[in-house]
């Protein structure tokens, strides 16, 4: 049986729910991937048919997490950042994004410019999902 959104959504509710921490995101990474395996799904949220820019897929209000759709024309890159007190998942559904995680040499929490070291490179390939915790600085 395919995996579909809606299998996704629930699943990544009830393992948000049963651990809200760490390990709950981890699993909702694991269930991401899962639901990359649907040619069905990957074609309609990001194939050559769906729509240029963001898409907001779903939104769970009470848990706080919302399922995007990013269509980019062309290849661009983020400078590091993080989300704050929140948290991301990404998954790859076609082509390749080159990741890098950073660890602050400062002591500060504050916004704006810091002091960084690149602890790590990778590349994500289609099917896989990496998952960025609260303060965990991406590019």
């Amino acid at each position: 049986m395919t995996y579909t959104l809606d299998a996704f959504v629930k699943d990544a509710q009830a393992s948000l729910k049963a651990h809200d921490g760490p390990d709950g995101r981890e699993k909702v990474r694991v269930l991401l991937e899962k639901l990359l395996t649907n040619k069905q799904f990957v074609d309609e949220a990001v194939g050559p048919a769906a729509p240029m820019g963001t898409r907001k897929l779903y939104e769970d209000k009470d848990l706080g997490f919302v399922v995007l759709a990013h269509c980019n024309a062309k290849a661009h890159k983020s400078p590091p950042h993080d989300h704050g007190s929140s948290w991301a998942v990404y998954g790859q559904a076609v082509r390749y994004t080159d990741m890098s995680e950073f660890k602050r040499l400062d002591a500060s929490e504050s916004a704006g410019d810091a002091k960084l070291e690149k602890i790590k490179s990778y590349r994500l390939e289609p099917g896989h999902a990496g998952v960025y915790d609260v303060r965990a600085i991406h590019a």
